[in-house]
């Protein structure tokens, strides 16, 4: 069976807390036979590493997501740097910037409250890339309604590590601009959805060795499970539509995706 990997799962989450055994097996009868557990905070962090400890399938990501700045320290250094040097962790993240829901409402985004959040999402993100430019790793970015302001904070760390933009939405215009930045792009179910378009264009255009797979699960299912709970095995259908809108076989997307992550993740 041609395998693959879901590069971005938050299997930590409750929505797995019943059958997360089951989840695993029926991702690995699906082909899908490495999993990346996604850290959003430090407790978020330490059960993913848990996961892999219990897993041999399944890496960890270490990190904060922007959107829950408000609950970070002020200094998030010291105990990602911990974190981050276990054996099985193969990124920081997920981190980023989401301006989609600014505090202020409608009139968040020009008020004295929402420059604020947004220069915490900033301090936050800039601690989190420090450290993986310490310890030799790269960054799983996530970014809404942020694209521009992503691509400038990491512009002071070129050459020193690589991003993925996560759940990537994005035009070919968009994922060229990362990878001018020397970053990659990485898609989910979306790409399956009938209004996705754009996203499948998208796909379609980025070189091989610039994108990966992944589900974001419990969100986004592709089609046919579309409005159900998302799950690795579900890279499956991912695959297909891509390979598709490539015009590629399943085992050129499986070597060219697999290869990537394997290159992009340590460790993996």
């Amino acid at each position: 069976m041609t395998t693959f990997y879901d590069t971005h799962a938050h299997l930590d989450f409750p929505d797995f807390a019943g059958d997360l055994p089951e989840t695993i097996e029926r991702a690995l009868a699906a082909g899908i036979s490495k999993l990346i557990a996604i850290g959003t905070d430090f407790t978020s962090s330490r059960r993913a590493l848990a996961l892999s400890r219990e897993y041999p399938q399944v890496h960890a990501v270490v990190g904060w997501h922007p959107s829950h700045v408000t609950a970070a320290p002020d200094d998030v250094r010291p105990e990602l740097r911990e974190l981050a040097r276990e054996p099985k962790v193969v990124a920081i993240g997920e981190t980023g910037l989401d301006y989609h829901r600014l505090p202020g409402g409608d009139a968040g985004d020009g008020g004295a409250a929402a420059r604020e959040y947004r220069s915490r999402q900033r301090r936050l993100f800039d601690q989190q890339m420090e450290v993986a430019a310490e310890l030799g790793l790269n960054c799983v970015v996530h970014q809404r309604d942020a694209f521009d302001d992503v691509l400038s904070a990491m512009k002071p760390f070129a050459g020193k590590l690589r991003g993925v933009f996560h759940c990537f939405g994005g035009t070919p215009a968009q994922a060229r601009a990362v990878m001018e930045s020397g970053g990659l792009v990485s898609f989910t179910g979306i790409v399956t959805f009938r209004n996705a378009g754009v996203v499948r264009e998208t796909a379609a255009a980025v070189p091989a060795g610039r994108f990966m797979l992944e589900t974001d699960c419990p969100y986004l299912a592709p089609v046919p499970h579309r409005g159900k709970r998302c799950e690795p095995a579900y890279v499956r259908q991912i695959a297909e539509t891509v390979a598709g809108a490539r015009g590629c076989s399943l085992e050129e997307l499986s070597q060219m995706t697999c290869r990537t992550a394997e290159e992009f993740f340590r460790g993996l």
